[in-house]
């Protein structure tokens, strides 16, 4: 199965503050906010949602084609990102601006603040899918991860045109879209991913209530944080999925993005709708215990060990042929 994911490709700037954002913040004042937290630490490393997505899956054994727009300061990331088994022909060079950035402080309760750069991804929207699909002889889905907004929305229009599937991943651009653009991007997706937050933000943008959402789309994957994920087909009981044990908790950014690339290898697998659902929550447990959205190592029986305690021996055994390691 031939996936692109296209979407932000960016460096991570990660900080962590020994305290509670919640601690420093005044209600009735937040119209003047004016604050400054001390970090502990900064960790430099590679991110970007349809990058870490594709790191994902390419550590599950599959070759996704990431399309997105960078910088001349890609050049190692590429590498990096190669030699896991990710396909970076088809990312766009800019000749004038650095690849994105994202600047987050987390905080003792993972509570985050962030600042997203977006540099290089600008020119995401100059980017065409019809010769990505014609250079790897089709496309069976087109994620439409957070990107520049006019990008998505190219993206998920020629998706239509060209009748290709398209999984809508609006994410933190919920944010800064309004209701037209978000029904523009959302109406017609084959999957919609979404956190709870997220999903409550696209209602009230766009007016529909939540049964009229899950309408519009094949598939509704729903994340809930530590209470797991619901994932809605069309015709079908809502299959409901717990979050996997965690070993610890250093830093959530990228657990999103994880469970994306587990879920996915799941569709790419033909696996049934609790099994990718199951395969994407055990992927994001290894980014939560680390710092960094690619940090982690994936060792393919010891996953399946975990995987087996968490939703069973049959989960393990029925997912497990499907998943072999990357080249790195």
């Amino acid at each position: 199965m031939q996936i692109a994911i296209t979407g932000s490709i960016a460096t991570d700037h990660l900080m962590r503050f020994d305290g509670l954002f919640a601690d420093s913040l005044v209600v009735e004042q937040l119209d003047k906010i004016s604050l400054s937290f001390l970090t502990e630490d900064l960790q430099v490393r590679r991110g970007g949602v349809a990058a870490n997505i594709a790191f994902g899956m390419a550590n599950l054994g599959q070759r996704p084609i990431l399309v997105g727009s960078v910088g001349e300061d890609f050049t190692d990331y590429r590498s990096w990102l190669e030699r896991h088994g990710v396909d970076c022909t088809s990312v766009h060079y800019s000749e004038s601006q650095h690849t994105a950035r994202f600047v987050c402080t987390t905080d003792r309760d993972m509570a985050q603040i962030a600042t997203f750069y977006a540099g290089a991804m600008a020119e995401a929207r100059e980017i065409e899918l019809g010769p990505v699909a014609q250079r790897v002889g089709g496309l069976d889905l087109v994620v439409v991860a957070p990107n520049d907004p006019i990008a998505m929305l190219r993206h998920s229009d020629e998706c239509r045109s060209r009748r290709i599937a398209f999984a809508a991943d609006p994410s933190q651009q919920l944010a800064f879209m309004d209701g037209d653009s978000i029904r523009r991007l959302i109406d017609g997706a084959e999957y919609l991913f979404t956190n709870e937050y997220e999903s409550h933000l696209a209602c009230q943008k766009t007016g529909w209530s939540p049964e009229e959402l899950a309408d519009r789309v094949r598939v509704q994957v729903k994340t809930r944080g530590k209470d797991g994920v619901t994932v809605r087909v069309r015709g079908e009981e809502p299959v409901e999925v717990s979050a996997a044990r965690e070993v610890r908790r250093a830093d959530p950014t990228g657990v999103g993005d994880a469970f994306r690339a587990g879920y996915l290898t799941g569709l790419a697998s033909a696996l049934p709708t609790r099994r990718c659902a199951e395969l994407g929550s055990m992927l994001a447990t290894y980014v939560i215990e680390t710092v960094g959205t690619q940090e982690y190592s994936l060792r393919i029986p010891q996953f399946l060990e975990r995987l087996a305690d968490a939703y069973g021996v049959e989960a393990a055994e029925e997912i497990g042929p499907h998943l072999s390691a990357s080249r790195a």
